[in-house]
């Protein structure tokens, strides 16, 4: 294919084909790494790539083909073998770790919806609750004055806890990571003027956003409306913008520290 140091377009159909196939496999590299953000598919497609140049640099359309081949049927192979994986990893998987260096991987979209479950309910009843989720800034201090509970996150226990006359209604809920990590937790009202009516909960709410990065639901037990509190501010949300509005702060944030 090389001529007096020239190199040749002698054959437009193996150009075509070489191009076709670096545009696809360009886009599935871009693909996996976006879905599953691991290298086992990234090195198999950059091996895929190697092998199907060389073989195509020096004519040899079978190793091409059989290069192709084996490419995909490694990712396939692995996205099989890897399937049950796929939905929390989809879902934008959070990875944290905990104080003893180890990593705990959790699915964020299925906390948020057991959540939403939860507000949902307390929302038509005019139950009121206040529930934290803790980012960055960590917040035990705030919870040395609530009750340490350390329990899965599930509709039922929080509806639970929320319930009018329980011992741990009165106060915020404080999730981290995927627990429930305290109830009954108190926090300093904000002091700045406020437009409209706003009870203690909501007060309470803007307070802890004005000195941490966390995200906080309320809902409201004497109109049921539903509001996040972030950066200091309060914003008022429906039951069908609830669950895409909380991932926007939260992802928001995650993929700051990614």
């Amino acid at each position: 294919m090389f001529v007096n140091g020239q190199f040749v377009l002698d054959n437009v159909a193996l150009w075509i084909e070489l191009i076709f196939f670096l545009v696809l496999l360009g886009a599935s590299i871009y693909i996996l790494l976006r879905v599953l953000r691991r290298r086992v598919p990234f090195v198999i497609a950059i091996g895929g790539l190697c092998a199907t140049i060389v073989a195509w640099f020096f004519g040899l359309t079978a190793i091409w083909v059989a290069s192709l081949i084996v490419t995909v049927g490694l990712v396939t192979v692995f996205l099989v073998i890897n399937q049950g994986d796929l939905r929390p990893l989809v879902a934008n998987t959070l990875s944290v770790k905990s104080k003893r260096g180890t990593e705990k991987v959790f699915d964020r979209h299925a906390l948020y919806t057991r959540v939403f479950q939860a507000v949902e309910n307390l929302s038509k009843t005019k139950i009121g609750a206040i529930i934290t989720f803790e980012r960055n800034t960590n917040l035990d201090d705030f919870m040395k004055s609530g009750t340490v509970v350390n329990a899965p996150v599930t509709p039922e226990l929080l509806q639970t806890i929320f319930y009018p006359g329980t011992r741990l209604h009165d106060g915020a809920v404080v999730i981290r990571r995927d627990m429930i990590a305290a109830a009954s937790v108190y926090y300093t009202p904000t002091t700045k003027p406020l437009t409209g009516k706003f009870g203690s909960r909501h007060r309470a709410a803007i307070g802890i956003s004005e000195v941490s990065d966390s995200v906080t639901v309320v809902v409201s037990e004497e109109t049921g409306r539903i509001s996040l509190a972030v950066g200091g501010e309060l914003i008022h949300v429906t039951p069908d913008s609830f669950m895409r509005v909380l991932e926007d702060y939260m992802f928001a944030e995650n993929d700051k520290e990614e």
